[in-house]
């Protein structure tokens, strides 16, 4: 991984993470306060801030890399803190590598983004359009109004940092968003854990930062005024003195090292406007009871692929649709299809949406083919590939079954592939 170091070389680590579309420089605010105590190491995704674009596609592989770059630099326990994706990856390393992350802090985070289908449909938008629909959507999702109007330079900023953002890295990480959930091995996050929201983050607000605090069980809660997804830009000097405190007194010790007690800091005023004193940092209620798995490994499997590949929304409405008389032809889909079929090895899911667009066609079976439209874009097909299987279609299977088939394809394409306004 690209990364950056500041601060004493014989200070204990500290690791920032950044949020997707962004580079390490969204910290670069708290450096001067973090650097004075700890070896602060930075670090960029994979394809941002001009980082090598090797995407990865899940979460943990970008913890395994953070972790092998960390290796090369003999680091082996460490502070964290992580804003959005970065935020996950840190929960992650946590839940995973208990005996590396010495403390952690949650920024702008969540133990589930939003759904899978609207993650999914964000890289189907940028395989179609490129990054210009999410760089000129990102002040909205990342700052307040009155910060925007106030800070031209500072979103234009941010609008260049996703503008530069590699469009395959962007996506792989999108999908590795859609996959992330753990929601049911929040009790396991074993580190004092500071959770840290704007108050008016739209993206991951504080119902979310209130999920993490009900479910790790040693941590608080730090809602900073005046700020949305990019708390650290946005209100630099609440953020690095929320997280003074908390790498300074709840780091658990550790035998190899001691950690240093800190003297007390005062942050700088930030830039913008005056800074409204921090509510102080709050513990959460009692984490709820995980909830047990379904024993049948082909049916979890087949909801999961089936989930993935057609969408959380299609899925939900074809299982409320189910009945007494249906919902066992529903189970034996998902086991068999899903489960079986879907989740083989032997060819990737670009593969089998082609063959499943032409099946469909083919055998007259249109109203699934609206469906699989939408299947085809999220597993990386373009509409210039679904248009040239249709056009093959048309050759074998006939001119009318592909006339109608191109009918339905085309209102899905129009509909998944407009970027918001």
């Amino acid at each position: 991984m690209k990364y950056q170091v500041d601060g004493p070389e014989d200070a204990p680590w500290l690791v920032l993470g950044p949020s997707l579309g962004t580079t390490w420089h969204m910290w670069d605010r708290q450096i001067p306060e973090l650097s004075q105590h700890w070896r602060v190491f930075r670090y960029d995704l994979p394809g941002h801030g001009g980082a090598p674009a090797h995407a990865a596609d899940s979460v943990s592989e970008l913890g395994d890399r953070l972790l092998a770059t960390l290796d090369g630099l003999g680091v082996q326990r460490f502070g964290y803190a992580g804003c959005s994706i970065g935020g996950a990856i840190g929960a992650d390393l946590a839940l995973r590598h208990p005996h590396r992350v010495a403390s952690l802090a949650l920024v702008a985070s969540s133990p589930r983004f939003g759904t899978a289908d609207e993650f999914r449909r964000r890289g189907v938008i940028v395989r179609t359009n490129g990054l210009e629909p999410m760089a000129r959507t990102a002040p909205e999702r990342w700052f307040t109004p009155g910060f925007a109007a106030a800070q031209p330079a500072i979103v234009e900023w941010a609008v260049q940092m996703v503008r530069t953002t590699d469009p395959g890295c962007y996506i792989a990480a999108c999908e590795a968003l859609a996959a992330f959930d753990i929601r049911g091995a929040l009790d396991r996050i074993g580190v004092p854990t500071l959770v840290l929201v704007g108050a008016e983050d739209q993206v991951t607000g504080p119902a979310e930062a209130r999920t993490l605090v009900a479910g790790i069980p040693d941590a608080r809660l730090a809602l900073v005024p005046g700020a949305s997804h990019l708390a650290p830009v946005e209100q630099p000097a609440a953020v690095s003195d929320l997280l003074l405190m908390h790498f300074s007194t709840a780091w658990q010790q550790d035998t190899s090292a001691a950690i240093p007690v800190l003297p007390h800091v005062t942050a700088p005023a930030a830039p913008a406007a005056p800074f409204v004193p921090v509510a102080e940092i709050t513990p959460a209620a009692a984490a709820p009871d995980a909830v047990a798995p379904t024993p049948d490994h082909r049916y979890e499997q087949g909801m999961k692929v089936r989930r993935e590949v057609l969408g959380d929304a299609h899925v939900d409405a074809v299982n409320d649709l189910a009945d007494a008389f249906t919902e066992d032809f529903q189970e034996l889909v998902t086991r068999y299809a899903w489960g079986e079929v879907w989740s083989r090895d032997g060819l990737d899911r670009r593969t089998r949406s082609v063959i499943t667009l032409t099946a469909l066609v083919a055998s007259g079976h249109l109203e699934g083919l609206a469906a699989h439209t939408r299947a085809a874009l999220r597993n990386g097909l373009t509409p210039a590939e679904i248009k040239e299987v249709l056009l093959q279609s048309a050759v074998y299977c006939g001119i009318p079954a592909a006339g109608a088939a191109f009918a339905v394809a085309q209102e899905v394409i129009q509909e998944e592939t407009t970027p918001p306004t």
